[in-house]
């Protein structure tokens, strides 16, 4: 069963006014619930503005084609209003991405408390919540650290942790292992992939990298705006638990 389909999905951004970039040139995609998926391509591929369309980060265009459709568990996305798709991202989507994205005024257990927040949940049971989402990422000793005081990996984690939080049915992750060295990013995918064994959760995630690429069990590939290869599916989610976990 699909989680994400996408069909017609164009995006274009205006530059200037006489010079402008065609992102994405109708793009048909369809991710099943359970899968852990890589987005792959060179530079200017499209690939990160196909996550941000799936994410609800950016509308797709309207124009120039076909009307676009975005399914998130069969319900389409596409003409929703901003407040609507802020209120899906926050209880239904977890974000990783490359730099962390985390406040540096904040502690680690602080900066995941505030997802729970944007999805309404406070005080409590907000601390609560992120209490255990550090402790399943390993950082249960580190929550009161601010992220000046954690390395790369662990801020990595601490993002890790914010996006899991909610228990969202969809994970989607920018270059999640984009400034880590090799046994970090080794840590940052098995944690990934245990959560999409343990719980069920659909990870997509953007990368440059191929290792990150072979530990999923699909790769989606993306050349000038148009996807070129839906990759090759492992299975159902429970086949998907037989690939193995980055030592």
């Amino acid at each position: 069963m699909a989680l994400l389909e996408g069909r017609n999905l164009r995006k274009t951004y205006r530059l200037s006014r006489r010079n402008t970039v065609e992102a994405l040139k109708g793009v048909e995609v369809s991710i099943e619930k359970g899968e852990m998926v890589a987005i792959m391509g060179p530079s200017g591929s499209g690939k990160s503005t196909l996550m941000h369309i799936l994410g609800l980060l950016h509308t797709p265009d309207p124009n120039h084609g076909p009307a676009p459709e975005l399914f998130l568990g069969g319900e389409n996305m596409a003409a929703l209003s901003d407040n609507e798709r802020t209120k899906i991202r926050a209880r239904r989507m977890g974000f990783v991405f490359q730099d962390f994205n985390l406040v540096p005024t904040l502690t680690a257990i602080e900066n995941v408390m505030l997802a729970c927040e944007y999805a309404g949940v406070r005080g409590k049971q907000a601390k609560q919540a992120a209490e255990e989402a550090l402790g399943l990422v390993g950082l249960a000793d580190r929550a009161d650290h601010k992220p000046s005081e954690l390395s790369g990996g662990e801020q990595q984690r601490v993002a890790v942790a914010r996006a899991l939080v909610n228990k969202p049915e969809l994970i989607l992750a920018d270059e999640p292992t984009g400034n880590l060295d090799s046994d970090r990013s080794a840590e940052v995918l098995a944690l990934l992939r245990q959560f999409n064994r343990e719980y069920g959760q659909t990870i997509v995630l953007v990368t440059h990298d191929s290792e990150v690429g072979d530990s999923c069990d699909r790769v989606i590939r993306m050349r000038d705006g148009r996807i070129r290869d839906q990759g090759t599916r492992v299975g159902t989610p429970a086949m998907a638990a037989a690939v193995a976990v980055p030592a």
